[in-house]
């Protein structure tokens, strides 16, 4: 083939114009252990530090790579393209530039490419050698993650290991071999749809596909399998016996995938599961997850209510003040009558009750009772089956015609095709909707629409898909994914269709390389992808080409500029395929499925000609180029153009590729390629944290925004007026209602201002600045007037004191903070809203947010270009119903959708919802029951502001601290911000006061942190055990969170309060099940029997009980965290300490506002994140990313790109 250069200069380097800096990036361990550092990492000079990261920890080989390589000649092979390997004396190491990289993958595609017969002469095979590394600098496209982790290691460093099982074609004989090299032929392949027999333990069958999952579990890659071919529970066997049906096995694999998510991998197990409608065991295969989230909610309400009502039987015995022996006796003991009544009203078991009575007998005080959580990376979900798949459901158009006439469905058995059962295809149907809306899952595969649009049904029906929906083929085949960057073809307003198009092809030739060049996990998937040579190059970034030209997603215009591109690129790639096929033959399977390929050309041709009908056999029609609304004309001229090549080419020579193009979720290489948006996906947020080299973020605006203002027209000053509103001006200079003016008319001078001025710039809200430690105590009591407790107060709000009204305080906070949306923002005009909408509201104020329609429809703009489908999630508000549900799936259908996901907001467990975050205020719970959206944000941010507050039913005296004091201080670096905890002890070892300081930090975080150990303190003086604090903040999720650095038994935090009361815990209630590394020394409530027994005088009790009650006084508690010291040795003891205070219940009611959490879902949700934290780093910036979920800090993802 003849590659003309489009991005380079023969002669000049292929990095000429594209400057190069030197950067560092880190990760570390969740125990602040440092697992990967590169301090002179070389990127190009426009990447950010997000970029760099990613391709620095996920993408740099780490070890063997040479200091210096010698080049082995090879007869037939241009010098450039010659293999290298570690020169002589030469060290071996890591790659530690980029340059590296884009090097090793164009080398060896180009090798492979020359050695296939790719080009027609050298200068040929040297453009394309050089327009990849460009193109692959300028963030203009990417292969999938196992291109970067394994491509080019044999080719670039002679890297090399013993094989590891895998099979490849040679592309010289054609015979199907047996690799015996790791690494001369890479694994670059990340989607796999495996096929699974109906047998248990002989190959091909139920267990071997476990172990085939395994092998590409481990690797990275994603596999899919439809399990439609297992019997149905209850069907006979060929040994008499009854089959255990599909759900037996669907548990074991799902326990498969979930042991090798959490064996060591770098990423989840990515798992498709498909099942067919008319499968026996269809029903229960749709509630799965339904009923297994169910059971999660009962592993938490029950554990919480076992703890709660047991303890409380224990407590009431050992409340009792009459004889020992009725304590034990409800007859005797009312207290415990009506703990057991109540325990028995709470369904507790009647044995377990029992079981803590005859417990308590034997001296026990208190039962610990393991309690769950909804944390989606709990004990709880882990001990449910089906979280470690996605699941889909393939029906077929005779089904949904079923459900629209409210026919019968039958479901039939698995051998013989009987009718097993008959049900209505709506209850059916209704059970999906419901089970979609209940949990997100199962998804939906139009079984029908898929093979309507089959280039190869010679072979067989498309039954399966690989983990994200994207890659539909045949079983046993895989699919390797490139993404283009289409903002990167956007240049001076205008995008440039001639560059996009030479892009296309150079990628479709390097997605054909890696056919030849690879080895598979087995060997059918390695013979039948070299038989059908499968390709899936797709885009990324179109919610972003389209804001940046100011076009909505959801409008004519956008979607049909998405479907010309579209059309351009599939177009191409079969031209280019059709000119490959002309060259090297086409793929083997062609012959036999000729006329069906041709059929489904002349199908796309049609759809990109704009024609509404003549379609060859389909039966839902797809959606047809729009030209008349397309904004540019060009490309719809260029699109057909395309399509009639690729058919022309295509009768004339055949395809080299059964499949050329996918829609990708482009998780982690969206990341690398820099791009705002995901494959198909619209924006997520409009205000944006950038990362920083040195670490931590700081807040801009969204680069699409101004891009868009200026192609709409908008002068830069009212572009800049317009950012301001959405990122705040950081200043009260200028804010409405409380401005210099104002504040000077209440007394503040200008060192007070310049010391409010000085915090506004880090301030999440203005009232976190307003407080005696920014202002100062002198001041806030002296000049302002307001009493030492009311300061003290940490509920206390300094500008309502002043007199300032909420509205007032709501609008300055606006204009400092910013509203991080742009509706309401000045200058803009309401017709251009549009532009900006995201797929969910953007900031608190927010409203907008684009339709279901919207996705779905954009989806079908481009389905009707694409040769496999679109891996995309359709988001929904919380509001949606199971009719909607419903009536989205339908819509899909109806246009041509080939598959999708729903995601209701809310529909997991372990996503928060504010209502459940909030205290019991009758104000409060009517705003959220009914208030708008707007009003119910503001509600949470003002509980936010209020700091975090423990209220309590006071029922006994304070109890006064002792004037000088034990304790103990604990210096850590929690996150990377330093915290100083300080405590305060009773006589007794007790706690009852602590200190946090953060000094460092901004004024407003140092005062809510001083304002909540007072709270605290308090709480503990008035008898609030410290059980009831320790239970109510460890785990709480805010920033500052991550790894502990300074503590012994700490290692890691998710956040400053769960650091905090993990510590305290520890030292004074000696829960050692919240630390990672337990304390070590005997706890004063135990005696060692010593190290040299023999050797040690026997110990009296009285002299060990004087002993310790020595030590107790002398030293603190907390700081020997109620364990002895290692030197001292108490031998020959058998008592036990009761502590002082044991018997007394504190008669007090908590109600806690869980400002922690709010504040972490509430930021990570406004700025348009899930709400969970990430597997892999902890950090809460994970977005749905496809039909997976993606973090936008480390790259980690949950799918299979």
């Amino acid at each position: 083939m003849k590659i003309a250069r489009a991005f380079t200069t023969e002669g000049q380097d292929a990095y000429e114009g594209i400057p190069f800096r030197i950067t560092s990036s880190e990760i570390r361990n969740p125990d602040g252990s440092t697992v990967f550092r590169l301090d002179a990492l070389e990127v190009p000079e426009s990447w950010s530090q997000v970029a760099a990261d990613v391709i620095a920890q996920k993408y740099f080989r780490k070890a063997g790579v040479p200091s210096r390589v010698e080049r082995i000649p090879e007869d037939g092979v241009p010098e450039f393209l010659w293999r290298g390997r570690p020169a002589e004396g030469a060290t071996l190491g890591g790659e530690t530039s980029a340059r590296q990289v884009f090097d090793r993958l164009a080398g060896a595609w180009a090798y492979w490419g020359w050695k296939g017969g790719y080009f027609t002469s050298e200068a040929d095979a040297r453009a394309y050698y050089d327009e990849m590394r460009h193109m692959l600098a300028r963030q203009m496209g990417a292969p999938n993650s196992p291109q970067w982790f394994n491509t080019g290691l044999h080719w670039a460093y002679g890297i090399d290991g013993p094989a590891q099982g895998h099979f490849y074609v040679d592309y010289r004989t054609g015979e199907l071999t047996r690799s015996d090299s790791a690494y001369e032929h890479p694994q670059p392949h990340a989607c796999f749809i495996q096929s699974v027999k109906d047998d248990l333990v002989n190959e091909g069958g139920i267990m071997d596909l476990w172990v085939r999952e395994a092998r590409l579990f481990k690797y990275g890659s994603g596999t899919g399998t439809n399990f439609s071919s297992l019997r149905a529970e209850g069907e006979k066997l060929s040994g008499g016996g009854r089959s255990s049906g599909l759900m037996g096995f669907l548990r074991i694999g799902d326990r498969a995938a979930g042991a090798i998510k959490s064996g060591g991998t770098t990423r989840r197990a990515a798992k498709m599961v498909i099942v067919d409608a008319d499968h026996p065991d269809i029903e229960e295969f749709i509630n799965w997850k339904v009923r297994e989230e169910q059971k999660v909610a009962s592993l938490v309400a029950g554990s919480k209510m076992h703890e709660k009502r047991l303890n409380a039987i224990l407590a009431a015995i050992r409340s009792w003040d009459g004889a020992q022996q009725d304590a034990y006796d409800p007859v005797h003991n009312a207290a415990l009558k009506i703990a057991i009544r109540e325990a028995k009203a709470s369904s507790i078991p009647d044995t377990y009750i029992k079981r803590v009575l005859d417990y308590a007998r034997q001296g026990y005080s208190s039962i610990e009772f393991p309690v769950f959580d909804t944390d989606w990376d709990s004990e709880a979900y882990a001990s449910v089956s089906g979280q470690n798949s996605n699941n889909s459901i393939r029906v077929t158009d005779a089904f949904l015609r079923a459900v629209e006439q409210d026919g019968d469905w039958h479901l039939t058995a698995r051998r013989d095709g009987k009718v097993v059962k008959t049900v209505k295809a709506r209850d059916l149907w209704e059970q999906i909707g419901h089970a979609a809306w209940a949990c997100a899952d199962p998804g939906i595969q139009f079984h029908d629409t898929v093979n309507a649009w089959h280039t190869c049904p010679a072979d067989g029906p498309i039954r399966g898909s690989n983990p994200c929906s994207e890659y539909m083929f045949l079983d046993d085949t895989a699919c390797n994914l490139a993404s283009l960057n289409l903002l990167a073809f956007l240049r001076g307003g205008t995008f440039q269709a001639d560059l996009y198009m030479h892009a296309v092809r150079l990628w479709t030739v390097t997605l054909e390389i890696s056919v030849l060049m690879a080895q598979f996990p087995s060997r059918e998937i390695a013979q039948l992808s070299h038989d059908f040579r499968t390709l899936g190059l797709g885009y990324a970034n179109i919610g972003g080409l389209l804001m940046n030209m100011g076009l909505p997603y959801d409008s004519r215009e956008g979607r049909a500029l998405c479907g010309a591109l579209t059309a351009i690129m599939t177009g191409v790639a079969y031209a280019t395929s059709a000119e490959m096929a002309s060259e090297l033959g086409p793929f083997a399977g062609f012959a036999r499925n000729r006329d069906a390929m041709l059929r489904v050309i002349r199908n796309h041709r049609r759809a990109a000609h704009g024609q509404s009908g003549g379609y060859e056999g389909l039966a839902v029609k797809p959606v047809p180029l729009d030209h008349e609304g397309c904004p540019d004309k060009r490309l719809s001229v260029l699109a057909m153009q395309a399509w009639d090549e690729a058919l022309t080419l295509g009768e004339a020579h055949g395809y080299r590729n059964a499949q050329a193009t996918v829609i990708a979720p482009t998780g982690t290489i969206g990341l690398v390629m820099d791009c705002d948006t995901t494959g198909i996906e619209p924006d997520f947020a409009l205000v944006k944290f950038k990362k920083l080299a040195g670490g931590g973020y700081f807040k801009i605006i969204n680069q699409s925004v101004p891009a868009a203002l200026r192609r709409l027209g908008y002068s830069e000053g009212e572009i800049e007026a317009i950012v301001a509103y959405a990122v705040g001006h950081r200043t009260l200079e200028g804010a409405p209602g409380i401005d210099h003016t104002a504040l000077i008319g209440h007394g503040f001078g200008p060192e007070e201002i310049a010391k409010i001025e000085a915090a506004l710039p880090q301030a999440f809200d203005i009232r976190f600045v307003f407080n005696q430690w920014t202002l100062g105590e002198a001041f806030c009591t002296g000049t302002l007037g307001i009493p030492a407790d009311k300061l003290a107060d940490p509920s206390f709000d300094l500008l309502r004191h002043l007199g300032f009204t909420r509205q007032q305080i709501e609008a300055a906070n606006d204009h400092v903070c910013g509203t991080m949306t742009l509706e309401g923002a000045p200058f803009l005009r309401e017709e251009h809203l549009p532009v900006f909408d995201c797929a969910n509201p953007c900031g608190r104020k927010g409203k907008r947010f684009l339709s279901v329609q919207s996705h779905i429809t954009m989806m079908a703009a481009a389905q009707s270009f694409i040769s496999g489908a679109i891996s995309k999630t359709i988001n929904m508000p919380n509001s949606a119903t199971i009719a909607d549900c419903l009536d989205a799936y339908r819509l899909s259908w109806s246009l041509g959708v080939k598959a999708n996901a729903l995601y209701r907001d809310g529909s997991k467990l372990s996503q928060p919802l504010a209502a459940a975050l909030i205290d019991g205020d009758e104000e409060t719970e009517e705003v959220l029951a009914t208030g708008a959206p707007a009003e119910k944000a503001a509600v949470l941010a003002e509980r936010v502001v209020e700091k975090i507050v423990v209220r309590e039913v006071r029922s006994r005296e304070r109890e006064k601290m002792p004037a000088r004091r034990k304790g103990y201080t604990q210096k850590a670096i929690v996150g990377g911000h330093k915290v100083y905890l300080r405590t305060g002890e009773y006589e007794d070892g007790r706690l009852g006061e602590i200190f946090i300081d953060m000094h460092k930090e901004g004024a407003g975080f140092r005062a809510m942190m001083n304002n909540f150990a007072i709270a605290v303190s308090v709480g503990l003086q008035y008898g609030v055990p410290l059980e009831e604090f320790v239970d109510a903040f460890t785990f709480t999720r805010f920033e500052p969170a991550g790894p502990v650095q300074g503590n012994d038994s700490v290692k890691s935090a998710t956040s400053i309060l769960d650091y905090i009361f993990r510590e305290l815990a520890i030292s004074y209630l000696d829960r050692t099940d919240l630390a990672h590394v337990a304390p070590k020394g005997p706890s004063f409530d135990e005696l060692g029997a010593g190290e040299a027994e023999r050797n040690v005088v026997p110990v009296s009790e009285g002299a060990a009980s004087r002993s310790i009650e020595v030590l107790k006084q002398i030293s603190s508690t907390g700081y020997l965290r109620k364990r002895l010291p290692q030197d001292l040795a108490l031998l020959n003891g058998n008592w036990t300490v009761t502590e002082a205070g044991l018997g007394l219940e504190a008669q007090t009611g908590l109600a806690t506002v869980a400002a922690a959490q709010i504040s972490a879902r509430d930021k990570a949700r406004i700025q348009g994140y899930e709400g969970d934290p990430c597997g892999e780093c902890g950090n809460y910036t994970l977005v749905r990313n496809g039909t997976c979920l993606k973090c936008n800090t480390c790259g980690g993802t949950s799918g299979c790109s």
